[in-house]
């Protein structure tokens, strides 16, 4: 039963065996399991072996550690130790292990067209940049759960430490279940110092700090000091006895069968600032101080007195102990690291593409709603769309590879039947009247923050899995720098040769900004879309479908797509229904197109191109049409209603978008298009502004609102179908006296609509109970 364990790399680590004994008759017990558990190091190279029984089950599991660097320039710490260890000489085989290999990693090291000094998505074994601070140990936690062989040592910058992001983190191990999830070991940095000022935790005294961590469920282990050769040892050993901790818990709960929430080990590592560097520069104090910060020695034209220092500097680490004359490491030193996949820069979850598997894809079809005629019934389309999420996660039970991450919302969001199948994951206390809590459940919404469920999913799909983020609209602004750091990494590794491509990041934004009735201004913010559509367009996609039928559709491409960002904007209100199953398969695979039954152009060059994207303003173009077909019978209308955003963008600008030809012949050249959509106008503008046809006036979202009703809402931003009314006779030619009468009955309408809300609380009747129709 001996183990390999070198302390110079404890971030690596071999595999754990478990396997059947067939002379095991009875379930093994702690006191059985103990003496065989990982811990009990040996010198020599070998395997680690482990029993663990749960359920009369010999289980086997991987024991795989990886490292996540929080600090910001932590980019030199997994450079180095994957070159030094050759997988990153495998993947860059001109950055070589010789002299030269040397000289061009330093060389490309914060230097044009070169490695950043965070750890980018081109640094192998890295998932998490740290390039903007505050998501490492989301990042961690996300990769540790449905992988119960991965332990992920997360270093924290002490900086980092005071974001508000990393603060709630720490609150993360009340939904870590010990069974079935792998670990997360914290390792917290204190050097004292940001960019130029002291840090928080780094000022408060042992007692305070040490209690602070306890508070959150943590048990933390101190290392402390300057001395390089004492803290090595004391570090080497600490870690050793938090990695025995670790399994010892888990064996503990997998051999009993419990998940009852332990107290995980962490470190806190205190040491100074700029630590063996400089300690002097120009007469001031560098070492220990603020000044470590970033660059701590200048050496330019204008600092040319500073080489000799630096050489001294380099020189104190003894290069010649540990390279040979042609700058290779010496062989008795890169002995000690593990080899193949054990290896820092070689673990397959820090290169999720290689460990994905395809979802098992129930047919959506069977949800659908029965749609007999345009607008003949009603349905709540995330409603709708929750069972089919209940069947995916029934579906991917034992692959376990699958989750839904929120902020508190997917009740909320409508999405509840998937309670039906499983439980939201928490490993805190519960009471008799909490509902759907359990330690082991495939919804991670048991904490409001954004930022943490943002960074779970991320860290869960750069390892290999699948899931959705579905939160307010509003509220997903909250993550708009994370989504945009996500979308660069995914820009940049599309690009790797070396890295494979991992499943798509996937928003689901309900509860929008057109059905807030109750929550009113605060509630109302479409411009996630707008942030979105700025990043690369390989990367980003946009879709808003009208209905449950296509927002079915649009989803099972989604969870079946690699490498994008998708977001998805539906509605969670009883909403009419326009297609049919077939019709909206049809529809959203083509993105975008004419309702032929809604308009009546089919032999005629249209007078007005009515176009929308969203479900209310597919409803409200609707009941336009719906208007101007009753009083102006004459006028050829064409409707187009849009799924894919990104079809509104030339096809010289977005893989999505539609030809200069495509959109000629569906938008015209020059008729007048009357658009309602969903979020800010200026969006559509933007998408279209080198199209040919000008005549684009576009409704949407304009920043108004209130706690009123949902029509009302729409009044207010003039994507209502008095308005649109009154904006299709301002601009179409030729309507004469019957424009002008109707564009005055449009405006009785609006302070007729008025007057009923201030005195019901409610929209007019024979808005409450529109249905479509276009007999004229």
């Amino acid at each position: 039963m001996n183990a390999y364990w070198r302390a110079a790399n404890y971030l690596s680590v071999g595999q754990i065996y478990l396997y059947d004994n067939p002379l095991l008759r009875e379930p093994l017990t702690l006191a059985h399991v103990k003496p065989l558990i990982v811990g009990h190091w040996g010198t020599t190279p070998g395997q680690n072996f482990i029993y663990v029984h749960l359920n009369r089950v010999i289980k086997k599991y991987d024991l795989d550690m990886f490292y996540v660097s929080g600090p910001g320039h932590g980019g030199p710490a997994l450079v180095a130790n994957t070159y030094l260890e050759g997988s990153y000489s495998e993947i860059y085989p001109s950055i070589s292990q010789d002299e030269a290999g040397l000289r061009r990693l330093f060389t490309q090291f914060s230097f044009p067209g070169g490695i950043s000094s965070h750890v980018a998505p081109t640094t192998p074994g890295s998932i998490h940049e740290g390039g903007e601070l505050g998501y490492s140990l989301s990042h961690a936690f996300g990769a540790v759960l449905d992988n119960p062989g991965l332990i992920v040592a997360c270093v924290v910058g002490d900086g980092e430490s005071e974001t508000g992001p990393l603060a709630t983190a720490w609150h993360s191990n009340k939904l870590l279940n010990p069974i079935s999830d792998g670990a997360v070991l914290p390792i917290l940095h204190l050097n004292g110092f940001k960019i130029s000022n002291p840090t928080i935790l780094a000022r408060i005294d042992h007692e305070e700090l040490e209690q602070f961590f306890r508070g959150c469920g943590w048990t933390p282990y101190f290392v402390e000091g300057d001395d390089p050769d004492a803290m090595h040892t004391l570090m080497a050993t600490t870690l050793e006895r938090v990695v025995q901790d670790i399994h010892d818990i888990q064996v503990q709960a997998r051999t009993t069968g419990i998940p009852a929430r332990p107290r995980w080990p962490m470190i806190v590592l205190r040491s100074p600032k700029g630590w063996t560097g400089p300690r002097m520069v120009d007469g001031l104090k560098v070492e220990g101080t603020f000044r470590a910060h970033q660059v701590p020695l200048l050496v330019d034209h204008a600092h040319a007195e500073h080489v000799s220092q630096l050489e001294s500097w380099m020189r104190s680490y003894k290069p010649e102990e540990l390279f040979d004359a042609q700058g290779r490491l010496l062989p008795e030193l890169a002995a000690l690291a593990p080899q193949g996949n054990s290896r820092m820069g070689a673990n397959p979850h820090t290169n999720g593409g290689q460990l994905l598997r395809d979802l098992l894809m129930p047919d959506f079809r069977v949800h659908a709603v029965d749609v007999p005629s345009p607008g003949a019934v009603v349905a709540s389309d995330t409603t709708v769309l929750g069972q089919f999420f209940r069947d995916i996660v029934s579906a991917n039970d034992q692959p376990r590879n699958f989750r839904i991450f929120g902020p508190d919302e997917t009740l909320s969001n409508m999405l509840g039947a998937v309670f039906e199948v499983t439980n939201r994951q928490w490993d805190a206390l519960e009471v008799p009247d909490d509902e759907f809590l359990s330690p082991d459940g495939g919804v991670v919404d048991s904490m409001l923050s954004e930022h943490q469920s943002e960074g779970f999913l991320e860290g869960y799909l750069l390892t290999g899995r699948h899931g959705l983020f579905n939160s307010y609209e509003a509220f997903i602004r909250i993550v708009d720098s994370m989504f945009s750091q996500h979308a660069k990494w995914l820009k940049v590794t599309s690009e790797l040769p070396w890295r494979r491509k991992i499943a798509s990041l996937n928003y689901l934004l309900a509860s929008h900004v057109w059905q807030q009735d109750h929550n009113g201004f605060t509630h109302q913010d479409p411009g996630f879309l707008d942030h979105v559509i700025n990043k690369k367009a390989d990367i980003v996609r946009a879709y808003l479908p009208p209905d449950a039928n296509c927002l079915l559709s649009v989803f099972d491409h989604c969870l079946r797509s690699r490498h994008y960002v998708n977001v998805v904007v539906a509605g969670k209100h009883l909403m009419p229904q326009w297609l049919t199953m077939d019709e909206a398969v049809i529809h959203c695979t083509q993105g975008l197109g004419i309702w032929r039954w809604a308009s009546n152009d089919h032999t005629e060059e249209p007078d007005v191109v009515m176009a929308c994207c969203g479900d209310t303003p597919t409803l409200e173009i609707l009941a336009t049409v719906s208007i101007l077909r009753e009083h102006l019978p004459d006028l050829k209308i064409r409707v187009i209603n849009v799924v894919d955003l990104m079809r509104l963008q030339s096809a010289s600008e977005h893989p999505h978008g539609l030809s200069e030809v495509e959109y000629d012949e569906l938008f015209t050249k020059q008729k007048h298009i009357i658009f309602a959509f969903h979020g800010y106008p200026s969006l559509v503008h933007r998408l279209t502004y080198r199209r040919t046809n000008r005549n684009i006036h576009v409704r949407g979202y304009v920043e108004e609102g209130t706690i009123t009703t949902a029509f009302d809402i729409r009044v207010q931003n003039k994507l209502d179908r008095f308005h649109l009314v009154q904006d299709v006779v301002d601009r179409v030619p030729g309507l004469g006296t019957k424009g002008a009468y109707l564009r005055q009955l449009m405006a009785d309408k609006l302070i007729e609509h008025k007057q009923y809300i201030d005195k019901h609380g409610e929209d007019l009747p024979e808005i409450r109970n529109w249905k479509w129709s276009a007999t004229a």
